[in-house]
Formats: structure tokens, C-alpha cells, sequence
């Protein structure tokens, strides 16, 4: 078959090609994106008809690359962007009120350059940490170094004894060379657990049970946040000792416990050195719920988590046997070049050592002599070996040994409902009542946004192909593809424009979303009728045709939301890409669009939750009940952290003065602190709530308004 190519450079027509089958046609299509060119007309159909790019999940075991740093200054910003994504993840942000920890610190007894003592404290109300704590004797009465034992899974936790790994056996050692340590538990092991924790089940049982819950996830309440705090107090705990040094702190965990290191190292600036064992790899990124928060790993791995601890002094410990094997060749110096950019290159080493999965001596005494250089400034740190020790007995080491928690200990259920109540208030307290609180509320929670919708904002890549304009009765139309960075498959959507345009004072376009995209057919004798409002009104149009990505798989299942992006996620990220082109969208001229996104059905929403990237949104909101936690897990609203962070209002919020409209709200879509920050912003007018549906004129009507 002969193909009519056109004489305009690097545009094809697909008329002639849409008559092929259909796999020779996908491949023709596929053939000519991949060459450069534009496709002419008939080119929405094509593109509509081409199957998108399939790839696999990224998942805990896909191989990451570290990614191409050339200055500090690069380095820096994207180092704030982890610790910001970390604090997200983990419900930590904003940063919760730290309440009174009232340590209980008792059972001393001392051994021979050592003492060992019982602790446990509140991290959170009703939530007890537990622990032992190593002090120095015979050296004074410091202050002294003091380094944090999280520990991996082992099967019975911080009480763990062998050849392969002993915590108390490096606290010991830690504590003889005049530093303190302190080793705690992972919550469900030992001493660290909730009232109702079921009698006869093992520590990892219990770990396992605790926040697995989806409507959790809206709340960015999961296991790993829960460890996360768990550090920070403990972290707290240690700075509060009189015998401590508050400039020489540090951390050290294996496995699970390596995971806690970084992970603190990335957003505590308070730790002066720190080891992770045997966990930060680029094939392997930890395979439990307390090493997987959502959205945590979706831009990045832990050795980007690892390396934004830098500058601070830090080794990594590898094993030959594990997933750690490589370090040698790629995360070791992958993390060394960011030390070498900030001119600290002498603050950062990697070893590996020939055994299976281990914090054993060999390892345990490279993180002596790491310790010993930089917490106790020893002349030959390379002498500090380890010593024989005996670990005392576990039921001698248990804090609350018959199980029986404080008194003011809750059960996981009141805990969890407790989280929720806290992110509540922390949320209503920055709810904008003037101007200035506007301004902290958009600061505060503009990262949060970013962080919890996945999103790059501003966007700063994507690259636009348009085809010829072709006429349509008195209007003119073309389709648009859109390739956003990091997606396989293009957004695509068709261009309408009223007669008049260029020579408007003030050009507007209305990018129009529905949850059911079809693509819009050219060459027809008049605009489809959900266009044609809009013209009339002297409006451009954009009509979103395709998303980049089609239905998700289950976003808990194997830790998928983790690594990718939910459904709405990528809805949200599309739209941000889209009314990011649109405003110069004409290829007759560089028209500056003023852009209004407006969503139909289930679409308004995800519009809502974009309304940051466009100059005025019209929203349907569904009749949506957002007190209804469980309608929040359907497929296409599902987004880890969304209550967490004010759902829906805080986009809006974010948008303000920008004109919006929110229609069909019903008796359950919440807009009081919305119409709150509005008023404090000062345009109460340019906010609308209806609680029934518009019309598509009236939708219009306000468009042409904005």
C-alpha cells in the first residue's frame, strides 16, 4: 500500500494507515513517533487505537540507578527533596508535636566497664518504647557519645545473640570504649507493643498485624512511620541524657535496623555519624511493611535515601552473601561522588566482607574504628577491637517481662484512631483565618501536596507534538500528543479553537476532563456537544482524550504504591502536564492562555486535586462523602495520604485567589475551611459552591467569566 506523506517536513497522514490491520498499523504508528515526526490528520484515532507501553511494576527487587548528580548545588536540592518525600511517607509532616517522653530509666546493673540499665518511654500518647540502655564506667562522667541499636529481624528482636549478629554484644563493646548505646525494639518485638497484642503470637506476627489497613494509608499511618517516630524520640531520648554529648550522636542498625539508620540519617540532622549494615543496595530495598512506607521509593532508592545524610560522616557495611554484594562496584561509589562534590570525600567508606547476611564481628568492629575516628577522635581508632562479652539473660534484659503494659497503654485500634485525631487537629490548626496564616498554610502544605500526589511541580518537562489545524465548520481543531517525562505512553487530546482567537486581548482555554476519555473525532461537520458551549463563548478548548497510563494494579499488594504511582496519581500528575502545555497549545501563535481545568463526574475531583497547576478550576465533585473513608480505596481516588493531607480542600486551598468553581458537592463534600481560606485571602468572590450539578452551558457561562 502506498502512504500519502505530506509536504509539510516530518508530518505524516494516517488516513490510508487506518485501513491496515490493526497490529501492522500500531506498528506503523509506534514507527513514526519513534522516528520524530507528527501525525496529520486522523492522527486521534491513531493514537487512540495504539496500545499503550507496557511495563512491569518497579518493585523492592527491580534494579535502581543512581542518578546523574553534576554539582552540589544539584545535590542539595534534590537531598531536600528526599528528606521532604521521607517525612511524607512516614505521616510526619508536618512534624508532630513531640510530647513529654517521661523516661523511666531503673534495673541497673554494672559489669566490668560497663552498666546496663531498663528503659522505656512514651513516643507518642499511649504508645511505650522500650530498651536497654549501655553506659560507660570508669571513664568519668562524660558527656560522652551516644549511638542508637535499632535492630533487624531477628526472630526475638534487640535480644539477638549469635555469630552472626549480637546487639547487645556491640552495645557492650560501644559502652567499654566510652560510648553510650542504646538498643530498642521494633514495634511487636519484646517489650514495644500495643494492650491488645495477642498472647502466644512471635514478635514478627505481631510486627506484621500492626497498620495494614488501606484506609490507614489515607492517613500516611503505616508501620514504617511508626519506626520513624520511634527513632526520632529515641533520638530525643539519647540528646536528653546529662552523661550524653548532643553533638555526637549516632546510629547503627543491620537489615531492617540499617533501614531505621538511613532513613533517620536522611531527616535528622542531629546525628554526627552513622552505619548502616548490610541493607543500602540498588537490587534490593527492604522487604517488610516497616521498610515500606507508601510513595516513599517512587523517585527514588535507598542510596539516594542513604547519601542524604552527606556531608555527616558515614560507612556502609556489605556482605558478599546478600544483596549488598555489589557495593564495591555501585552504591559505594555512586554515594562517594555526592561526597566528593560537597568536598568531604574522607567522611565516607564502604567495606564488604566475605559472609552471608550479618552484623558479626568483622562487621561490628569496621564500625568500631568508623565510630572511634569520628565520635571519639582516637588517635589509632583501628585498635578498637572487640572484647569478649557475655549478653546478659533475655528475661533479665526484658523491661515489662510479664507483658503487662503502663498504665495509659492503648490498643491498636484507639492508637489508630488516635493518629487520626491528631492529623485532624494538626490540620484544622493551619486552616487560614487572615492572609499571613494563608501564606504558612501554602508553605507547609505546597511540599505536602507535591509529595503526597506524587508530583514534579513546577513541571519543567514534557514535550508537546501537534498536528495541522484543520477546519470544522466555522471552528478549527488538531490533535495533541503530549509525552510527560518519565512515562512510556503519551497523553493525547484534541485542540478547539472559536474564530477570533489570536486577535483576543486576553485568550482563554478550558482544558476538559471526563473519566471516560474517547477520542474526539476530526473532520466532523460540527464540534461534539460538550465542546460547543465553550466555543460559542469565544473559549478555547482542550479536550483530554487519553491518559498516559490506564488502570493500576492493587496499589497495596507487594508494596506496589510504594514504587509507583497510584491511578489518581497519575490522573492528577497528567493534568498538571496538560494545563502546563496548553497555555501555549497554538501553533499559529504563542498564545499565553489563561487556563481553566474542568473536570465531569469522578474527573472533577482529580481536577480539584490539580487546581495548583491551573488559573481557575470548575470541579464536579461527585456528591462525594469524604467522611466516607472506604470510598476513598476505589481504584480511581485511592491516594496514600490524602486524608492526611486535608484531602481535597488543601488542593484548593493551595489554588487560592485563583477563580474556582465546585459543583454537585452534595450534603457530604466538606468546603468550610475552603471557603475559610478564601475569605482570608481576600476574594471571597472568586469561590463557588453548588450543590447540585451545572449544566453544561452554565459551566460555560462561568468559564468565560474566569
Amino acid at each position: 500500500m502506498d502512504f500519502d506523506f505530506a509536504f509539510e517536513p516530518r508530518f505524516i497522514n494516517l488516513n490510508p494507515i487506518m485501513k491496515l490491520p490493526s497490529p501492522l498499523r500500531h506498528a506503523v504508528v509506534l514507527s513514526a513517533i519513534a522516528l520524530g515526526y507528527t501525525l496529520c490528520s486522523g492522527a486521534a484515532e491513531a493514537f487512540a487505537q495504539v496500545p499503550p507501553a507496557t511495563h512491569p511494576p518497579v518493585d523492592l527487587d527491580t534494579p535502581r540507578n543512581f542518578p546523574r548528580i553534576s554539582s552540589a548545588q544539584e545535590w542539595q536540592q534534590r537531598a531536600r527533596e528526599i528528606r521532604q518525600q521521607v517525612l511524607v511517607s512516614c505521616g510526619l509532616w508536618p512534624m508532630p508535636e513531640k510530647t513529654p517522653l517521661v523516661p523511666h530509666i531503673f534495673g541497673k546493673v554494672e559489669r566490668e566497664g560497663y552498666s546496663i540499665e531498663k528503659v522505656y518511654f512514651e513516643t507518642w500518647p499511649g504508645l511505650y518504647l522500650a530498651g536497654n540502655l549501655y553506659r560507660p564506667l570508669g571513664r568519668g562522667r562524660g558527656p560522652f557519645p551516644a549511638i542508637l541499636n535499632p535492630h533487624g529481624h531477628w526472630a526475638n528482636g534487640r535480644m539477638a545473640d549469635d555469630k552472626v549478629g549480637s546487639i547487645a554484644g556491640r552495645c557492650i563493646n560501644f559502652a567499654r570504649q566510652g560510648m553510650i548505646a542504646f538498643s530498642y525494639d521494633m514495634i511487636g518485638y519484646n517489650d514495644t507493643h500495643f494492650a491488645d497484642a495477642t498472647p502466644g503470637q512471635s514478635f514478627s506476627e505481631i510486627h506484621h498485624e500492626i497498620a495494614t489497613n488501606r484506609t490507614d494509608l489515607l492517613w500516611n499511618i503505616s508501620l514504617m512511620g511508626l519506626q520513624t517516630w520511634n527513632s526520632i524520640r529515641a533520638l530525643d531520648f539519647l540528646e536528653s541524657l546529662p552523661d550524653a554529648d548532643p553533638k555526637r550522636l549516632a546510629c547503627t542498625g543491620e537489615s531492617g535496623g540499617g533501614t531505621q539508620t538511613f532513613m533517620l540519617g536522611a531527616i535528622e540532622d542531629r546525628l554526627a555519624a552513622q552505619a548502616p549494615v548490610v541493607m543500602v543496595s540498588h537490587i534490593m530495598q527492604g522487604g517488610c511493611l516497616c521498610e515500606n512506607a507508601p510513595g516513599l521509593r517512587v523517585e527514588y532508592s535507598n542510596m539516594e535515601i542513604a547519601a542524604a545524610a552527606a556531608p555527616r560522616p558515614q560507612i556502609l557495611v556489605a556482605a558478599s552473601g546478600d544483596w549488598t554484594k555489589d557495593t564495591l562496584a555501585v552504591e559505594g561509589p555512586s554515594i562517594a561522588n555526592i561526597y566528593q562534590l560537597l568536598n568531604h570525600p574522607d567522611r565516607f567508606n564502604y567495606v564488604r566482607f566475605s559472609f552471608d547476611h550479618n552484623y558479626n564481628q568483622t562487621s561490628r568492629e569496621a564500625v568500631y574504628e568508623w565510630f572511634g575516628k569520628w565520635l571519639l577522635k582516637a588517635q589509632n581508632s583501628g585498635s578498637l577491637k572487640e572484647h569478649p562479652f557475655q549478653k546478659e539473660p533475655d528475661a533479665d534484659l526484658r523491661v515489662f517481662p510479664g507483658n503487662q503494659l503502663p498504665d495509659g497503654a492503648m490498643s491498636l485500634p484507639q492508637f489508630l484512631r488516635s493518629l487520626r485525631d491528631l492529623h485532624r487537629r494538626e490540620w484544622q490548626a493551619l486552616v487560614p483565618n487572615d492572609r499571613s496564616s494563608l501564606k504558612r498554610f501554602q508553605s507547609v502544605m505546597l511540599p505536602a501536596w507535591r509529595h503526597t500526589l506524587q508530583v514534579n511541580w513546577p513541571i519543567s518537562q514534557s514535550e508537546v507534538h501537534t498536528d495541522q489545524l484543520s477546519a470544522c465548520g466555522a471552528f478549527s481543531t488538531m490533535p495533541v500528543r503530549i509525552n510527560r517525562a518519565g512515562q512510556g505512553t503519551a497523553i493525547t487530546a484534541t485542540y478547539w479553537s472559536p474564530p477570533g482567537i489570536l486577535t483576543a486581548r486576553s485568550p482563554r482555554l478550558v482544558v476538559l476532563v471526563s473519566p471516560d476519555q474517547a477520542p474526539m473525532r476530526t473532520g466532523s461537520a460540527a464540534p461534539p456537544e460538550a465542546v460547543l458551549p465553550f466555543l460559542r463563548n469565544g473559549l478555547a478548548v482542550l479536550v483530554v482524550d487519553k491518559f498516559s497510563s490506564g488502570h493500576t494494579p492493587d496499589p497495596v499488594k507487594d508494596f506496589y504504591s510504594t514504587y509507583n504511582r497510584t491511578e489518581l496519581q497519575g490522573r492528577v500528575g497528567d493534568l498538571l502536564t496538560i494545563c502546563s502545555a496548553a497555555r501555549s497549545i497554538d501553533p499559529r501563535a504563542p498564545l499565553p492562555f489563561r487556563v481553566t481545568l474542568a473536570g465531569t463526574g469522578r474527573a472533577g475531583l482529580w481536577a480539584l486535586l490539580a487546581a495548583p497547576g491551573a488559573d481557575a478550576v470548575i470541579a464536579d465533585c461527585d456528591s462525594l462523602d469524604v467522611s466516607d473513608e472506604s470510598a476513598l480505596v476505589a481504584p480511581d481516588l485511592f491516594c496514600p495520604g490524602l486524608l492526611a493531607l486535608g484531602g481535597f480542600e488543601t488542593a484548593a486551598i493551595l489554588a487560592a485567589p485563583h477563580p474556582l468553581l465546585l459543583h454537585n458537592t452534595g450534603p457530604k463534600f466538606s468546603t468550610a475551611s475552603l471557603l475559610s481560606a478564601y475569605s482570608a485571602s481576600g476574594v471571597m468572590g472568586r469561590v463557588r459552591i453548588a450543590v447540585g450539578p451545572l449544566t453544561d452551558k452554565e459551566i460555560a457561562d462561568s468559564a468565560s467569566h474566569f
